[in-house]
């Protein structure tokens, strides 16, 4: 399965962003609003500059407090970014994402944002996959 074939069966394909210079508690306030996990950073919301996850915000709380809320979310976003391309396989971003401890991966074309794919939409992918899989197979010994 390819990526583009993911992001086309999510019931929501947008990707949300938040501009440099967002405080980390409004990025918070974003992602727990939303029931989302990561927002990326853009100051274009085109283009992406870096990516801010629940779990950044947990990791920068427990090493330097509350005061953290009120600072940018470019101070503590991730900007070594990997990313992915519509036409990569969903195989090959699930090994990725398991073996580099990430959840979100955005996918980019041309340099655009496009989708961000989550590794619980690559597993489900992989899972209806799977399933039409043992059908067919089902159906051949069944003589179907």
């Amino acid at each position: 399965m390819l990526v583009h074939q993911i992001l086309k069966s999510k019931s929501d394909d947008a990707v949300v962003t938040v501009k440099p210079g967002t405080k980390v508690s409004d990025a918070a306030k974003i992602l727990a609003e939303r029931k989302i996990g990561t927002v990326v950073v853009s100051g274009d919301g085109q283009t992406a500059d870096g990516i801010l996850s629940e779990r950044d915000i947990v990791r920068v709380l427990a090493q330097k407090g509350g005061a953290v809320l009120s600072e940018p979310v470019d101070a503590y976003m991730t900007t070594q970014l990997v990313t992915c391309g519509r036409q990569d396989d969903a195989d090959a971003i699930l090994s990725t994402m398991t073996e580099r401890r990430f959840r979100h991966m955005p996918v980019v074309e041309d340099g655009q944002l496009v989708g961000l794919i989550t590794i619980g939409d690559v597993v489900k992918a992989r899972l209806t996959e799977l399933a039409m899989e043992k059908d067919a197979l089902q159906g051949m010994i069944m003589g179907h």
